[in-house]
C-alpha cells in the first residue's frame, strides 16, 4: 500500500510513526508533504519516508491523508482534485473542523472522501479512530480506508453529529490520562518511591485495569467494587478522590471542551 499524507504535525507524524512501525507500509511508500515549519523534513531524517513538494506525485498512492489544520483543508482538497484530473484516490481528512459535506462541495458527492478522527496512540498501532463515511462509497474504496486505518488501531464508524464528542473522549481524553499517571507517580513519589519506577507502575497500572474491563466486558464500577474491601486502604483512597470531586472534574473536563 502506497500512502499520500498532506502535514506532519502531532497527528500526521503519529500515523507516519504508526505505518512505519506496523512494518505493512515500507518508508518510501509514504508520500509526504509538510509545511512551513520544517516538521517533515526533520522528522524524515529518522523515519526516510518519501518528501515532496509536487501535488503530482501524490497520482501513485492508493490513498490521501489531510492532516493540516482546518483553515488549509479545503484551499489544499482544492488543488488536489484539480491535479488527480478524474482520478478516484480515496481522500481522508482527519480534522475536525471540515465536514464531508463541506469536501463534497469541491468532490461532488460520489467522490470518495472521508472524515476520520485518530488520537495519538496511532503511533504504537493502539489507536482509537472514528470515521464518518460518505453516503455514496463503493465496497473497495471503503475497504482501502479501513485498511489504511485499522493498520493503526481500532477503527469505529460514527455518524457526523458525534464527531465533537468522538474527538473530545478518544483524542483529548489521552492527555488527561496522563495528567492522572503523573499526579499518581507524584504520590508514590512523595511517599518513597523512585519517580522512573512509579511512572512505569502508573502506566501499566491504567494499561491493564483498560485491557481488564476491555475483555471482561464488565461496568467500571464493579471492577472498582471488586477491589475496594470494606473498610480497607482502597476505599479510603476512593473516598478521598470524590471529597475533592474527581469525576466532577473529570465530567466538567468533556463538558468544558465540547462547549468552547
Amino acid at each position: 500500500m502506497k500512502i499520500g499524507i498532506f502535514g506532519a504535525g502531532h497527528m500526521g507524524s503519529a500515523m507516519i510513526k504508526g505505518w512505519i512501525k506496523s512494518g505493512v507500509v515500507a518508508p518510501p511508500d509514504i508520500i509526504v508533504q509538510g509545511g512551513k515549519r520544517g516538521t517533515a523534513r526533520e522528522l524524515q531524517q529518522s523515519l526516510h519516508f518519501t518528501l515532496t513538494n509536487n501535488v503530482a506525485d501524490f497520482k501513485a498512492v492508493d490513498i490521501i491523508f489531510l492532516a493540516v489544520g482546518t483553515p488549509a483543508i479545503l484551499p489544499i482538497l482544492k488543488d488536489l482534485h484539480e491535479e488527480l484530473d478524474g482520478l478516484t484516490i480515496p481522500i481522508i481528512s482527519v480534522s475536525a473542523g471540515v465536514s464531508v459535506k463541506e469536501m463534497q462541495e469541491i468532490t461532488g458527492q460520489t467522490y470518495p472522501i472521508a472524515q476520520a478522527i485518530p488520537n495519538t496512540p496511532v503511533q504504537i498501532n493502539q489507536g482509537m479512530t472514528g470515521i464518518v463515511y460518505p453516503e455514496l462509497i463503493s465496497e473497495e474504496h471503503q475497504s482501502t480506508m479501513n485498511h489504511s486505518l485499522t493498520i493503526l488501531g481500532e477503527l469505529m464508524e460514527i455518524t457526523e453529529d458525534k464527531i465533537g464528542i468522538f474527538g473530545t473522549l478518544a483524542g483529548c481524553g489521552p492527555a488527561f490520562v496522563d495528567v492522572f499517571m503523573e499526579s499518581l507517580a507524584d504520590g508514590a513519589v512523595l511517599n518513597g518511591m523512585d519517580r522512573d519506577m512509579a511512572y512505569h507502575v502508573a502506566a501499566k497500572m491504567v494499561s491493564s485495569a483498560a485491557n481488564l474491563l476491555l475483555e471482561t466486558g464488565k461496568h467500571p464500577g464493579e471492577l472498582k467494587d471488586g477491589v475496594t474491601s470494606p473498610g480497607g486502604t482502597t476505599i479510603k483512597g476512593v473516598t478521598a478522590l470524590e471529597k475533592e470531586g474527581f469525576r466532577y472534574a473529570t465530567i466538567n473536563a468533556i463538558d468544558t471542551i465540547m462547549k468552547s
